[in-house]
C-alpha cells in the first residue's frame, strides 16, 4: 500500500493554492495522467461541500474511471478525498493550506492500493515518481494561474 505524505511552502496564498486543488474539474488541463473529469454534484452540508467526481486516469494500455468522494471545508482550507469505485482497493488523500509569511505551506497526504495485483506491483515501481510530477504539476499550475 503506497502512501505518500509531504508538506511544502509555496509563494502562494493559502486561498489560492485551497482553489487550485479543490477545482476537480480542471484536472484534465495540467495533471499527469488525467484524461477526463466530471463532477456528479456538489452539495451544501453544514460547513463543508461535498463533491462526487469522476476522474479517468490513462497510462499507456491502462484506462480506467474511478470516482471520488471529495469533501471541501473552505473555511479550514481543506480537503478530504475518499474513494467510491473504480480500480483501487482504497484511496484516500487529504490536502491542507496554512498561511505563512511568504506564502503558504500546503500539506499533502495520499494512501491507496489497486485490487489488480499488476497495478499494484506497477504502481509501487513508479510510485515516487509518480508523486513527485503530480506535485510539481500542482506546482506549476499554480504558477502559471498566479505567477510568480
Amino acid at each position: 500500500m503506497p502512501t505518500h505524505e509531504e508538506t511544502r511552502r509555496l509563494p502562494y496564498s493559502a486561498q489560492q493554492m485551497y482553489d487550485l486543488v479543490a477545482d476537480v474539474a480542471r484536472y484534465p488541463e495540467f495533471l499527469p495522467w488525467t484524461a477526463a473529469a466530471r463532477i456528479r454534484s456538489i452539495q451544501k452540508v453544514g460547513e463543508s461541500e461535498v463533491m462526487l467526481a469522476d476522474l479517468v486516469i490513462s497510462f499507456k494500455v491502462f484506462r480506467e474511471r474511478f470516482g471520488s468522494r471529495v469533501v471541501l471545508w473552505p473555511q479550514d482550507r481543506w480537503i478530504d478525498t475518499e474513494y467510491l469505485d473504480g480500480p483501487f482497493e482504497h484511496m484516500i488523500s487529504n490536502w491542507k493550506f496554512t498561511e505563512a509569511d511568504d506564502g503558504c505551506e500546503v500539506f499533502f497526504h495520499v494512501d491507496f492500493a489497486f485490487r489488480n495485483r499488476f497495478l499494484q506491483s506497477t504502481a509501487t515501481l513508479f510510485f515516487d515518481d509518480a508523486m513527485q510530477r503530480i506535485v510539481r504539476a500542482f506546482e506549476r499550475r499554480a504558477k502559471d494561474l498566479y505567477g510568480e
